[in-house]
């Protein structure tokens, strides 16, 4: 599974909003800055989570980028859905959508197994959860095994 620049980026702007101590809204450039993202790059992935109701902008001189919802009840895979679509695609299909034939009849149950385990723990960590670096034990135990990031 690959995680684009703009699934990252847009991940690491609502962390940033999500870190923000006060109710004032954040400029793109102070996220853009902070993050080191792109500005022209971030105003598009904004204005998509903009449009897909995980932020609030406004706009004029005290204006900018807000939550929509506490950061806790926003979802790692929500911020992900909203600037990239499904979290796992085939060709651009969902794997429920594919049939195979003959040697390659297993590979579906494969597909829908990596989906749900991809969709189990990018559901299962809100911003407030990274932002306060409180990882379920689950992925924490993921993330620690010997070999989580080599290429066996």
């Amino acid at each position: 599974m690959r995680i684009s620049a703009r699934a990252d980026y847009a991940v690491r702007a609502a962390l940033q909003l999500a870190a923000s101590q006060d109710d004032e809204p954040l400029k793109a450039e102070a996220i853009a800055d902070a993050q080191d993202i792109p500005h022209k790059f971030l105003e598009g992935i904004l204005n998509d989570m903009r449009r897909g109701g995980l932020v609030l902008s406004r706009r004029g001189g005290n204006g900018g980028y807000r939550l929509a919802r506490p950061a806790r009840s926003i979802s790692i895979a929500d911020v992900i859905r909203v600037v990239d679509g499904p979290l796992v695609s085939v060709r651009g299909v969902r794997p429920p959508d594919l049939s195979y034939t003959g040697a390659a009849q297993a590979l579906l149950p494969l597909w829908v197994a990596l989906r749900a385990n991809v969709r189990e723990i990018l559901d299962g960590v809100t911003l407030a959860d990274v932002v306060s670096s409180d990882l379920p034990a689950e992925v924490s135990r993921l993330a620690h095994a010997p070999d989580a990031w080599t290429n066996p």
